[in-house]
């Protein structure tokens, strides 16, 4: 009997080592927890990336190969319109209205920055 008393104290202790490195330890449950979150998080980053790789080729291959892509990127990046066209600016009703230019305003502004 007393030698079936130590078998189980025996059984317990290494039952409770097992426990200690499954809750504790470098591999624990929150461990595996920590790193699947981190994983999902960089998959999603690559899923992103991706996305943003794709996009970039198609435009590369619009610029190569077509004229549309290159002006509405000079349209869109340098302000560049063609001759016969007329620049119509759309703003939105939250936003405040720009001042108006009239054919004096550029006078009077250098004038103004030609005061000492």
């Amino acid at each position: 009997m007393r030698h079936l008393r130590w078998v189980t104290v025996l059984l317990l202790a290494l039952l409770g080592l097992l426990q200690w490195s499954l809750w504790f330890g470098p591999r624990s449950w929150s461990e595996v927890r920590r790193m699947h979150a981190q994983l999902q998080a960089r998959q999603q980053g690559n899923a992103d990336a991706r996305a943003h790789n794709q996009s970039l080729a198609d435009e590369a291959r619009d610029l190569r190969d077509g004229m549309q892509a290159v002006q509405d990127r000079a349209r869109r990046d340098m302000g560049m319109i063609k001759p016969d066209e007329v620049f119509v600016q759309v703003l939105p009703a939250s936003s405040p209205l720009p001042p108006v230019a009239s054919a004096a305003a550029p006078l009077q502004r250098s004038v103004a920055h030609a005061r000492p």
